[in-house]
């Protein structure tokens, strides 16, 4: 089955805190300094004997502030030593593929996430990719406005 949602397990090498995330398929999430993207996430019916992978590409964003690629390729839930990400400080693996979660969906991936099809690629379904450097807009914050002008005059015409 074509699922929408990969999760991710990763853990902080100097604090010990292990965090699991939600990402969309063909999204970027920042863990720490790396930039996890899912492109597709398989599994089997729950009747079958379990197996699920996702092809996943890792960016590490160094200290001069350069992306640079430190792994492309197929994770495995089953195996997650297999295929998991080995950084100096921080590890990531695939946990398991998803078609809901908590997490919203962006905005391309909303309708992909209510109608999700087992029978299409979710590689044919192109979204495009967030930005997690760059703030975007909330649509939900009002509108900057000018400051009122309409106070009283306080001074006096003779």
């Amino acid at each position: 089955m074509t699922n929408p949602i990969a999760e991710f397990a990763g853990i902080d090498k100097i604090t010990g805190r292990i965090i699991t995330f939600d990402v969309y398929i063909d999204e970027t999430v920042q863990f720490g300094a790396l930039q996890v993207t899912p492109r597709v996430c398989y599994s089997r019916p729950q009747t079958e004997e379990p197996k699920t992978d996702s092809f996943v590409e890792v960016d590490e964003i160094t200290l001069d502030r350069k992306i640079r690629r430190i792994f492309t390729g197929w994770m495995f839930a089953e195996s997650p030593g297999l295929n998991a990400v080995e950084h100096a400080v921080y590890d990531v693996w695939l946990k398991e593929c998803k078609q809901k979660s908590d997490v919203p969906a962006p905005d391309g991936a909303k309708a992909d996430a209510t109608k999700a099809d087992a029978s299409k690629p979710a590689a044919a379904k192109p979204k495009p990719a967030a930005t997690p450097d760059v703030a975007q807009p909330d649509a939900t914050e009002p509108a900057i406005t000018e400051p009122d002008t309409t106070e009283p005059d306080t001074t006096e015409a003779n």
